[in-house]
């Protein structure tokens, strides 16, 4: 006979140690003993004889125990094991509970760490600390949906950093398509938000590219009086003219003084390949000048408050806001403009040879890339060419062009 909503709530336990059962059909029944009432349900799996536990009343009502009970059945139709489903299930909650978006968000950073620039990984680690995790940090990496990516990004758009927000986005997609990889989702949910958010709007970095100008700030630069680490940092960003960067991660280890050759790894290069830096006499000079500084740690620039990190990327541009050049006049990764401008234009510079040792992409006539050692001869000439301009420049010689004759 089927149980009622009256009866279930009436009946008391008969004091029998093993309980008291009361059938309702189709295998489902309610226990009743000591403890109080417990829903199960007997059914056989591949011959033998099983019981599924489906929940304590009041909490589970007749009702809801019996679509449970419907719910097992029809697993069993299909061949699946009811309590063995119950226990995955179960399992896997706990699972998606344990491996939140943080959590799988800092196992995919101590992983991927190797291939990125020690600055590109602080960078990297704050977007995720400040922008991602208090919003979506603590969900479970397996429920969490393109919407929720999309509020978290958006945040960043309304406040105008619009190229960080799509930096941010994919940076999400890195980590859930590691989590797809590693078992703990089932795809890459960023997928879904192509074209939402606003696109960036490409900015040309402010540089100075008359030499009249050039050799004033040279010797705005050479009579700078800040900190030595950020004084050597302004003096060499014009003689190497790499990526910001490249310059404040630049380690003692990558730096051959008596070879005068500078190797960043690829790693913390944009292209991702090794890149050569020839170093000038001049250049040369201004590293053995902070190498009894910086020399006995990693970083040729650290940071002023820890030698454990490099030097923080405001530093180059406040100190040309320091000596009066504004955002719109000249900035750290003007000095690339600036030499790209003045070799061509003015020093008469091959175009390749530059565009080499700005680690540009460039390619040999069969379309092959060129190593990082390509040119490297005519190279090391024009970079000493460069120096020995700038020196002109700076103590006011007369503008001329000096072309190349190499």
């Amino acid at each position: 006979m089927a149980l009622t909503d009256t009866f279930i709530r009436q009946v008391k336990h008969s004091g029998v140690p093993a309980g008291d059962k009361h059938t309702d059909g189709a295998g489902l029944y309610l226990l009743v003993n000591a403890g109080g009432k417990y829903w199960r349900m007997n059914y056989r799996f591949a011959g033998k004889q099983k019981t599924l536990a489906l929940g304590v009343y009041p909490a589970v009502s007749l009702a809801k125990a019996r679509k449970r009970r419907d719910a097992a059945r029809e697993k069993l139709a299909e061949g699946i094991d009811a309590g063995q489903a119950k226990r995955d299930e179960k399992q896997a909650k706990a699972f998606a509970a344990t491996h939140t978006f943080e959590m799988v968000a800092c196992q995919w950073l101590k992983k991927t760490a190797a291939d990125r620039a020690a600055s590109t990984q602080e960078k990297v680690t704050t977007w995720l600390e400040k922008d991602v995790f208090p919003s979506i940090g603590k969900k479970p990496i397996s429920a969490i949906g393109p919407r929720d990516v999309l509020v978290t990004v958006q945040k960043m758009e309304a406040r105008g950093a619009v190229e960080s927000a799509h930096r941010v986005k994919q940076l999400c997609g890195q980590v859930f398509r590691y989590a797809v990889a590693t078992g703990m989702a089932e795809r890459d949910v960023t997928a879904d938000l192509k074209g939402a958010l606003s696109a960036v709007v490409k900015v040309n970095y402010a540089a100075i590219t008359e030499p009249k100008p050039v050799g004033e700030l040279m010797r705005s630069i050479y009579a700078y009086t800040g900190h030595p680490y950020a004084a050597a940092a302004l003096k060499l960003s014009p003689l190497v003219f790499v990526r910001p960067g490249e310059l404040r991660s630049a380690e003692w280890a990558e730096i051959d003084l008596d070879a005068a050759e500078w190797r960043i790894p690829g790693r913390k290069m944009k292209m991702k390949v090794d890149h050569l830096v020839p170093l000038s006499a001049q250049a040369v000079e201004i590293l053995r000048g902070i190498h009894p500084l910086t020399g006995h740690g990693k970083y040729v620039f650290p940071s002023i408050r820890t030698g454990e990190r490099c030097m923080s990327e405001n530093t180059i541009n406040a100190a040309l806001r320091g000596m009066g050049y504004s955002k719109e006049v000249m900035t750290a990764h003007g000095f690339r403009a600036m030499a790209r401008t003045i070799m061509d234009e003015v020093m008469g510079e091959r175009v390749d040879l530059i565009e080499h040792q700005l680690a540009h992409a460039v390619k040999d006539p069969n379309g092959r890339a060129y190593n990082r050692t390509a040119h490297l001869p005519a190279r090391r000439e024009m970079m000493q060419r460069w120096a020995d301009y700038l020196d002109k420049l700076r103590k006011g010689a007369d503008v001329v062009p000096l072309r190349a004759t190499s």
